[in-house]
């Protein structure tokens, strides 16, 4: 299969995401960075430990020896879980472990892809790894493969013009604040970041699959605050759903 540098996924709406694959380079990079964490922490851990080696020098350099170990096992495992794909060198090199599917990256996944790093290091500095990834057509280690994921480029994303999304347009809801403040208090950022990302990738879905996401949307939005049968009646799913991210996002809105 030919190598390449993108990896395009395609959601059930239409949507497609282009991923920027990560390069041997910057992923050996992120390597050395975490690398170097690692010897931190297990050098904190041994001097933890050297206190006891006057009582038992032998007990002492093997709980230090087995500490490193848990330490260059745990620390992978533990930032990707809870950084979300991530350790200290990857957010550094702006890299991020993902499932090949584009699907929420599983525990047992981030599990495997570490557990067969020592694979991967072999027979020193990545040597396998390394030549894994430069044949593998998604750049992808002996771990990566076998836990299916790969390690992408994190882009710098600036924050969305509000202004081209909402402007211009009358916002029928704000002429019931009170509503507007119990829209605000109830719906979580989560909620809110999906509603604008509707609005600004809307061209981008399918015709079908636009009427349908804005459709459920809407029908969301109406189960947590209710508004006025008058406002709401003859505008369409869209300008629902964009007078909904306009009290989310703007603080006030210019009348025309």
């Amino acid at each position: 299969m030919e190598r390449t540098n993108v990896l395009t996924i395609q959601t059930p709406e239409g949507i497609e995401f282009p991923l920027t694959l990560a390069g041997p380079v910057s992923r050996f990079m992120a390597w050395l960075l975490d690398a170097l964490c690692v010897m931190v922490l297990a050098s904190v851990i041994g001097m933890a430990l050297g206190v006891f080696a006057a009582v038992a020098a032998d007990i002492a350099l093997a709980a230090i020896v087995l500490a490193y170990f848990v330490v260059s096992i745990g620390y992978p495992i533990v930032m990707e879980w809870y950084w979300r794909g991530q350790t200290i060198g990857k957010r550094l090199m702006g890299l991020r472990v993902m499932d090949a599917q584009g699907l929420k990256l599983q525990f047992s996944q981030i599990v495997i892809r570490n557990l067969l790093r020592f694979v991967d290091e072999l027979p020193l500095f990545y040597v396998v790894g390394g030549i894994a990834s430069l044949v593998s057509r998604h750049a992808q280690r002996l771990g990566d493969v076998a836990a299916n994921t790969i390690v992408v480029r994190v882009p710098r994303v600036s924050g969305p013009d509000l202004a081209q999304v909402l402007s211009g347009k009358y916002n029928s809801f704000r002429d019931f604040p009170h509503l507007a403040a119990r829209l605000r208090q109830r719906i979580s950022p989560q909620e809110a970041g999906i509603a604008l990302q509707s609005l600004i990738r809307r061209d981008e879905l399918e015709p079908s699959a636009r009427v349908e996401l804005f459709e459920e949307m809407v029908a969301h939005f109406r189960q947590i605050v209710e508004f006025p049968q008058e406002v709401t009646e003859g505008i369409t799913d869209e300008q629902y759903v964009r007078n909904v991210v306009d009290i989310l996002f703007q603080k006030s809105s210019a009348r025309p």
